[in-house]
């Protein structure tokens, strides 16, 4: 899986992410989280997924929040699955 940052602003940051399932995965988590937005779009299935986070608060924070929460639920999961 390949990330690359776009442009990132104080508030603000857009990424161009090849695999949709974890940018929809992220997104769900991210809104969940109360972020002002966070969006997908790609404009043809041959190429990378432009992921769009804008937040309140300090971006990478929220991200990576966002990232803990979904591997706490995977490991819930697992877990459960066993």
């Amino acid at each position: 899986m390949e990330i690359e940052i776009n442009k990132q602003e104080k508030n603000g940051v857009e990424l161009k992410i090849d695999n949709t399932t974890v940018a929809e995965i992220l997104r769900v988590y991210l809104n969940e989280q109360g972020n002002e937005f966070a969006a997908w779009r790609r404009e043809h299935p041959s190429k990378p997924a432009t992921m769009r986070i804008e937040s309140g608060k300090n971006v990478k924070k929220e991200i990576s929040d966002a990232v803990s929460a979904i591997k706490k639920d995977l490991n819930k999961i697992s877990k459960t699955v066993k």
